[in-house]
């Protein structure tokens, strides 16, 4: 996990200099492309895959901690790699096979990671999910994942209303960033990091930040430079700070 920190410093530094190559930073020479949709659902569902077999071979099934772990994180991969992809009307465009397997491997160590951490190293006792921790991760949690979809749903029914191309978007906490969904993001997984008190928790939260933190960042310069009217007042993702 060491080695996977420092693998996503040097992926934030990366991505800080040359965004990922997918959405409104889509450009040639990137190799093969397929559909966005597709691409999308077969980089983000290993984990909701894989995550629940890991329980099934390793996992106890009397742990209510665990239990509790496993639907939540299935929860936020649901939606994420069936849901959204779905629903959503701004994957027209297509993605790199190389941005897709880069994600795809992301997502296949990540469970390996949580997992191991879950099922086989920490050992959670079932008054766990009732320790301030496990409390207060999982109301950072479900506030995040709210964030998430409730900024992800603005987005689907302004592509509804406007068509294609990329519109200012009003309400919610787009008055005040560019990104509300990757803040939601952001406080998930601290929540997640909370409730497991785990390495492995901490180490998904810095590379939920290591990923995001840049693109958030490099969508807020676009649409500053992009979209006509832009309001200048709002940050890229961090209320009144970034």
């Amino acid at each position: 996990m060491i080695a996977w920190v420092f693998i996503g410093f040097f992926a934030f530094l990366f991505l800080l200099y040359k965004p990922a190559p997918y959405g409104r930073h889509i450009e040639k020479g990137w190799g093969i492309e397929i559909s966005s949709r597709k691409g999308w659902v077969f980089m983000e569902s290993p984990v909701f895959f894989l995550m629940p077999l890991y329980f099934y071979i390793a996992g106890d099934f009397d742990n209510k901690a665990q239990i509790i772990l496993t639907i939540l994180i299935c929860l936020h991969y649901l939606n994420r790699s069936f849901i959204w992809p779905i629903r959503s009307e701004s994957l027209k465009k297509n993605i790199p096979l190389s941005v897709v397997f880069s994600a795809f491997f992301f997502n296949i160590f990540n469970v390996f990671f949580q997992g191991t951490s879950l099922f086989v190293i920490v050992h959670y006792s079932n008054n766990w999910i009732y320790s301030m921790p496990f409390l207060c991760g999982l109301i950072l949690f479900l506030i995040g994942f709210f964030i998430n979809f409730k900024s992800d749903e603005i987005m689907i029914q302004l592509k509804k209303e406007k068509g294609e191309g990329y519109f200012i978007p009003r309400g919610f906490l787009y008055s005040k960033v560019s990104c509300p969904n990757y803040l939601g993001e952001f406080i998930e997984w601290l929540g997640w990091a909370l409730m497991t008190y785990s390495p492995a928790g901490i180490v998904f939260f810095l590379w939920t930040l290591f990923n995001l933190l840049p693109r958030a960042i490099s969508n807020h310069n676009w649409n500053l430079k992009n979209i006509d009217g832009y309001p200048k007042n709002r940050k890229a993702v961090l209320p009144y700070l970034i």
